[in-house]
């Protein structure tokens, strides 16, 4: 196992169980304690895990930002499922919006089968996965390159957004609350996701599961501003409460 998928699978842990043990994780992965550590090291300097005697707890993961490497690769399974689901939802021919997040990049892969689709982007990553498609019509923001996420920022993203009005808007989060709404780590983040939604005529929220009940630095919008959240499971009783009193739609697999 490479280094940086063992550093994804402990990432992934502590999002699931909130804390992890040296030496079990040791064991595991029949690597030294040593191993560990420094990889322990890595996501507390990355923000992601709180180090402590034995061991770590997750970190403030809401308020920072994974780089794509890392993005991609985590939580592959949940990501595959909720792009399966909204390329259901996308129509040939449809006029759409995708953000720059890893989510998005894997709804991209799943709608190469549409046809004569039309999508707008400040991710780097997606303008070249969906590049030569016959019929397709991709249009980047451009602005200033994030080498970290491989996706524009800057006032020209928002601009660039503003003049376009679309089918469907479909972007990522850092967290959602029935309160504080969609939230997510940066007001770059939340600006240009605020001109996506403007332009749309659907707002489709696309999370994984362990995005639920979280708060980040900065709103987006009220929950109720998506038509429908698209999530990796069941999100239980309460939050289908909170969906069917806010008028979304929640789909899961």
């Amino acid at each position: 196992m490479l280094a940086i998928e063992r550093k994804n699978e402990i990432l992934n842990k502590l999002r699931a169980e909130q804390r992890v043990l040296v030496s079990e994780l040791a064991a595991h992965y029949g690597v030294t304690e040593e191993t560990i550590r420094r990889d322990l090291d890595k996501l507390e300097k990355e923000g992601f895990a709180t180090k402590t005697y034995g061991g770590a707890i997750l970190g403030n993961s809401t308020k920072t930002d994974l780089s794509h490497t890392i993005r991609n690769k985590t939580n592959v399974d949940a990501k595959t499922a909720i792009a399966q689901i909204i390329s259901d939802m996308v129509q040939d021919g449809d006029h759409i919006m995708l953000d720059d997040s890893s989510t998005s990049l894997f709804i991209a892969k799943h709608l190469k089968e549409k046809k004569d689709l039309t999508v707008v982007t400040y991710s780097v990553e997606i303008v070249m996965e969906l590049a030569g498609l016959e019929g397709w019509t991709i249009l980047s923001t451009g602005g200033m390159l994030k080498h970290d996420s491989l996706a524009f920022v800057g006032h020209q993203v928002a601009d660039t957004l503003s003049r376009f009005h679309v089918d469907k808007a479909i972007l990522s989060c850092k967290g959602i609350d029935p309160t504080a709404g969609i939230t997510d780590s940066a007001e770059s983040h939340a600006v240009a996701k605020q001109a996506m939604i403007r332009g749309a005529k659907e707002v489709i929220l696309a999370l994984d599961d362990t995005k639920l009940d979280k708060i980040s630095f900065v709103q987006v919008a009220p929950l109720e501003t998506a038509g429908t959240v698209v999530t990796s499971k069941d999100p239980g009783a309460e939050w289908k409460k909170v969906f069917d009193a806010k008028g979304i739609d929640c789909r899961y697999p």
